[in-house]
């Protein structure tokens, strides 16, 4: 695969608005293993290699388990995320999908019972950017880096 454009070049001031907010969101509070566990999901769903390759290394890099992240796409079915962490997966995959789901009530009960205010503020907020990071990867086609380690590579 090549990638069709360089975003940051194109668009250095989106770029630095972009990331100007992921400052803020790694900075509001939220816990490390839960942002990363939000943006893992959200790229899942989304299709998006380039975002689950760089989410998946940073939340190792933060202290995440395999298990948990192998587990992920089927985390409802398994008993190793918390209740906050449920909750926020189950916000992510609603508003991800809001066109088939409307963000339903049941999810946001969850969302209520487990975060703040401002909490659920910035989770909105971090869902919101992670599905923007998607869509820039996926649309501009970026490739994720491969390393020695990477057996399958695609001509």
């Amino acid at each position: 695969m090549e990638s069709r454009l360089d975003y940051a070049s194109a668009s250095p001031e989106g770029l630095k608005a972009m990331l100007g907010l992921e400052r803020f969101l790694q900075g509001c509070g939220l816990e490390k293993s839960l942002i990363e566990l939000v943006k893992t999901r959200a790229s899942q769903i989304n299709g998006c290699a380039y975002c689950i390759h760089m989410h998946t290394a940073d939340a190792r890099a933060a202290g995440e388990t395999e298990a948990r992240l192998y587990l992920l796409s089927a985390w409802r079915e398994s008993p190793l995320y918390s209740d906050r962490e449920r909750a926020a997966l189950a916000w992510t995959e609603a508003l991800t999908l809001v066109s088939e789901t409307g963000a339903p009530d049941a999810d946001y009960d969850l969302v209520v019972a487990a975060f703040s205010p401002a909490e659920r503020a910035n989770l909105t907020l971090l869902i919101g950017v992670i599905n923007v990071w998607n869509r820039i990867a996926i649309g501009f086609r970026a490739v994720h880096p491969v390393g020695a380690n990477d057996t399958a590579l695609a001509s």
